[in-house]
């Protein structure tokens, strides 16, 4: 996949910027260069590798230092809720934005 120079002037329309014509051709440039990195990444076969938790188990084991899932601090729900308009079953109301 690569870009046109019109697709790079609807992007800049899109994001409310004023590039240069060279600045347009510098960017251009850039975003399709990192098109052909990732579709060389693309090409490359990797059916039947698994993938690594770190990147690091790859050349050498890891122990990941996880820590315990432990509430640090006391259950404040009801203290948080009071000056809340609505509450109901421990869940804020709020009016209904979509219809």
């Amino acid at each position: 996949m690569s870009l046109t120079p019109q697709d790079i002037a609807r992007i800049a329309n899109l994001a409310r910027l004023e590039l240069q014509p060279d600045e347009s051709e510098r960017l251009l440039t850039q975003i399709n260069g990192f098109f052909n990195i990732v579709e060389t990444m693309r090409a490359v076969d990797t059916s039947g590798i698994e993938p690594l938790a770190h990147p690091v188990a790859a050349i050498q084991d890891v122990a990941l230092r996880l820590r315990d899932d432990v509430a640090s601090e006391p259950d404040q729900r009801e203290a948080n809720q009071r000056s809340a308009p609505s509450v109901e079953r421990g869940l804020f109301l709020v009016p209904k934005v979509i219809e």
